[in-house]
């Protein structure tokens, strides 16, 4: 299986190593040259495209629509900078473990692999947990949401909450008939947002160097970092919440992972793209929160909220043109959706061709436009639920954190799954191209672990991220979220195979016209 799956994947045997079979006829040698022809067809993902897939899954909204709340919850400029450099590390060491990970199991689905390639026992659980965090998070919702907010203001139109959401249900309904019906154009309309956002970032990095030099619009300039710790905030609370917003901005480094299996070699794709994309966002970040400060005062810096950006833009080049980069940051936003409905489908996808999902063969399939369309409907159907469902006030904000919280507990996961990997190193027959290094893994585990608990520490303070939901309530929606995986594995896995006398068999199945695999699974009577 070396030529579908890559160099060291499988390397230690696991119950998906199973007869491959042609969907509806017999036993196939899956090293057939002409399956392997197919299979190679199916790459359509070169580096310039892995590398646009990170950066628009990285810069969508959040570092237009974060930093007023990132330095409201800190206190001060000082330490705001400082939660964005820590969120930089964070991502950095991200990168390093699904780097080490992509290599070694290149294929579609990501963390999925990963958790399934070291979590065996109980069979299949960490699969039915894993699908509910796949299932069940809207993750295009809140840059759809901003995506709205950034073109109303562009067309001066007062925010409510009913024409926001439309323009965002219009904006993620595009990106899903996109991918779903032209993938070939849907990575080049990628590319094309990748570059203007590129601009837009540049843009701002320059006018905040102009204001810097003292050209703002405004009777006084802003004095930001004259005593840049002043007010810093003593909240444990209000810093992890900060540190959310910060890695919300930076989710995406693992992007290209979930695609590997249609990525041109994908070990050296990924080995450039990831490092190369990260590295320009990180120092783009630090020069884009220095011209906020620059060119915006702390009150407005505040008062704007998720507008930060059209605040800059109107104190450094005037109104017209706050009205005019505003609709090249909804563009942005844009980006970020067509990159996360991309990923976020095909990881549905995975599912499907695991055998997890009911009806399988449906999610699993990639015709009729060689494009994962079930997949992308069920992200999303469950990012319009999200998308609509929270208060005005507490949309965007409720929907990052929701996202963010089970993101830590996954990398928490995924972490331990690398350590245990490294101790034992010999009895897996660990050997990937590229390792993240003990201390780096154990870095990123104790950054999710922190970011997993403190959260349930009440805000001292009383300034809470919401206007009107209760401070914990992401917390508990994202565990309940990946315990709804865990009580479907329980039903499905477990109680009905117990009451039906049998026991589940998973076999391989290749479709004899795409060339994909796909899992099924058979009720074997249980003989005990």
């Amino acid at each position: 299986m070396s030529k579908l799956f890559g160099k060291n994947a499988g390397s230690k045997d696991s119950d998906i190593d199973s007869d491959v079979k042609v969907d509806g006829e017999g036993p196939v040698d899956v090293d057939d040259g002409s399956l392997y022809q197919i299979r190679q067809s199916k790459r359509q993902i070169g580096v310039t495209s892995a590398v646009f897939l990170i950066f628009n899954r990285m810069i969508g909204t959040g570092i237009f629509a974060t930093p007023s709340a990132i330095f409201s919850l800190s206190g001060s400029v000082g330490l705001s900078l400082f939660i964005w450099v820590a969120g930089m590390l964070i991502a950095a060491a991200g990168m390093a473990v699904y780097l080490e990970f992509g290599t070694a199991i290149p294929r579609n689905g990501g963390e999925k692999n990963y958790l399934e390639y070291v979590y065996r026992k109980p069979r299949f659980l960490v699969t039915g947990l894993y699908t509910g965090y796949v299932l069940l998070l809207g993750w295009a919702g809140s840059n759809s949401v901003v995506f709205g907010e950034y073109i109303l203001h562009a067309a001066n139109v007062e925010v409510n909450r009913w024409n926001q959401r439309g323009i965002g249900l219009a904006c993620i309904t595009s990106a899903f008939l996109i991918h779903g019906l032209a993938l070939k154009w849907g990575l080049r309309l990628q590319n094309v947002l990748g570059i203007i956002k590129l601009l837009v970032i540049m843009l701002i990095i320059v006018a905040g160097w102009a204001a810097l030099g003292g050209a703002v619009r405004l009777d006084e300039k802003p004095d930001n970092f004259s005593n840049a710790f002043e007010g810093t905030t003593g909240s444990a609370y209000g810093v992890v919440t900060a540190l959310y917003n910060v890695i919300w901005s930076y989710i995406g480094y693992s992007n290209a992972n979930y695609s590997l299996t249609e990525t041109k070699n994908p070990v050296r794709t990924l080995k450039i793209a990831a490092p190369l994309a990260l590295g320009s966002v990180s120092i783009m970040y630090m020069l884009v929160n220095i011209a906020y400060f620059a060119a915006v005062p702390r009150d407005e810096i505040i008062s704007s909220k998720r507008l930060v950006a059209a605040s800059l833009f109107r104190n450094v080049l005037g109104g017209k043109a706050e009205r005019a980069l505003s609709v090249f940051v909804a563009l942005s936003a844009y980006g970020n959706v067509l990159s996360v409905i991309f990923s976020q489908g095909r990881l549905v996808q995975e599912l499907g061709r695991e055998g997890i999902l009911p009806w399988s063969r449906f999610w699993a399939s990639n015709r009729p436009f060689n494009a994962p369309l079930a997949g992308l409907f069920e992200h999303w159907l469950v990012s319009v639920i999200i998308m609509l469902a929270p208060p005005p006030g507490d949309a965007y904000n409720f929907i990052l954190n929701v996202i963010s919280y089970p993101l830590a507990i996954v990398n928490v996961f995924v972490a331990g799954a690398l350590i245990h990997l490294y101790l034992h190193s010999k009895s897996w027959n660990w050997a990937p191209p590229i390792k993240a290094t003990l201390p780096v893994v154990i870095f990123f585990l104790l950054s999710n672990i922190y970011l997993v608990i403190a959260p349930f520490v009440p805000p001292s303070d009383g300034n809470s991220v919401y206007e009107s939901l209760p401070y914990w309530l992401h917390c508990v929606v994202g565990i309940a979220i990946i315990l709804a995986g865990g009580v479907y594995w329980l039903v499905w896995a477990v109680v009905l195979p117990k009451l039906g006398g049998y026991r589940l068999e998973r076999e391989v199945l290749v479709d004899e016209i795409d060339g994909w695999e796909r899992h099924v699974f058979k009720k074997v009577p249980d003989a005990s």
